[in-house]
């Protein structure tokens, strides 16, 4: 694992701690990225319970919902102050939501550091069909900023997780904003920041026939439901590649003249270098999809730099020995006693990335509540088991 170019911009806080992640090493057997990518979902927490909001999009065309994990209550202030437990926002990737396996851990991760937390759904995401004309976009740095400032209505500090292409419009709108950037720090994981390998690595054979149909398939049945010509629809129906979706209907509808010019537009690469907010940067050198990604001389002073070995997309998937086994099982045990409930425990489990973005956050100077998690500890039993 490989770490460079740790953040000089943070704010000092006597709160902060040197970002020292843990390494990711999984088994021999465990390292297939393919397994990384595909097995996580199988091992993730349960569902929290999540308090939804609705609000449009910044065209004003289609609602957006906003999925919180409260770290507590929050009473509305006549005064106008805002909160000021921290607030971490998730953007998820293509065709995710706060049902994702990586959204429902990052929220008990967030949970147990005392921050709010909350899941910000693109377009046609999250149980809401898309009204509007638009859809979803790698590139759309202004709905990301809308979606910033109508939280920051309500919260003083504001951090941000982007995965897979929710990182890439994340990781954009770090670079493009600058200074203006309303979020104070970020993380992004598994982003394909440059998009033109991205869609050339999706056309080997493994991703076209592995990933291509899970992808494909949801979006194609969400645009043939939106109001669109017969001919549209013709054309829709004849693709078998994302790319050639993206050139048929992402790239016309939000006003690209091509897929190519979609994705050089989209890309966060050229614009990593003018990131002036601490921003992390979370790859696998195995990841099947993102391509091309951010080397040292790319990027600002404000961005580090992480390369693992192994972990797939969005994967980093974790066996537990027997010793390390029997400590979480005491520990769980610990945390359930109050209740009287019996906490069930995997030898597997996708916590390395939340416990990553944890480990970045308070190396910046976010200040952990530790809240217990006596009353959450039911919750977050693996669904597998």
């Amino acid at each position: 694992m490989q770490t460079s170019k740790p953040s000089k911009t943070a704010k000092p806080s006597n709160t902060a701690k040197p970002f020292a992640p843990a390494p990711f090493k999984p088994p021999f057997w465990l390292t297939n990225p393919h397994l990384q990518s595909i097995l996580p979902k199988f091992f993730a927490p349960e569902v929290p319970k999540y308090r939804r909001a609705v609000k449009q999009d910044s065209l004003c065309e289609t609602d957006i919902a906003y999925d919180f994990y409260d770290a507590h209550s929050i009473e509305a202030a006549n005064d106008g102050t805002l909160e000021q437990t921290p607030l971490v926002v998730l953007f998820h990737g293509m065709e995710g939501s706060s049902d994702s396996h990586y959204a429902r851990a990052l929220a008990y991760q967030m949970h147990r550091d005392g921050w709010h937390f909350v899941v910000a759904h693109f377009r046609s995401c999250g149980g809401i069909p898309a009204n509007g004309r638009v859809f979803y976009n790698a590139g759309d740095t202004e709905e990301v900023h809308h979606m910033l400032q109508n939280l920051r209505e309500q919260y003083a500090h504001i951090y941000a997780v982007g995965v897979s292409l929710g990182g890439n419009a994340l990781a954009k709108y770090m670079g493009e904003y600058g200074d203006e950037a309303l979020c104070e720090g970020a993380v992004v994981i598994s982003a394909p920041v440059d998009m033109s390998s991205a869609a050339l690595s999706m056309h080997s054979f493994l991703s076209h026939r592995i990933y291509t149909p899970y992808l494909l398939n949801p979006i194609i049945k969400k645009a043939l439901s939106n109001d669109i010509s017969e001919e549209e629809i013709a054309s829709i129906k004849s693709v078998n590649r994302i790319s050639d979706f993206d050139n048929i209907f992402t790239a016309p509808r939000h006003g690209y003249r091509s897929k190519n010019d979609y994705y050089h537009s989209s890309s966060a690469l050229p614009y990593l270098i003018n990131v002036t907010h601490p921003l992390l940067l979370i790859s696998a050198k195995d990841d099947p999809f993102i391509g091309f990604t951010a080397t040292q001389g790319d990027v600002s002073d404000s961005v580090t730099i992480l390369d693992t070995d192994h972990g797939g997309h969005i994967g980093y998937l974790r066996y537990r020995s027997a010793s390390k086994q029997a400590d979480k099982v005491k520990s769980s045990s610990k945390q359930s006693k109050n209740n009287g409930k019996k906490t069930k425990t995997s030898k597997f489990d996708i916590n390395w990335i939340p416990e990553t973005v944890s480990a970045f956050f308070h190396s910046i100077g976010i200040p952990s509540n530790d809240i217990s998690l006596d009353n959450v500890s039911s919750e977050n039993a693996s669904s597998n088991e």
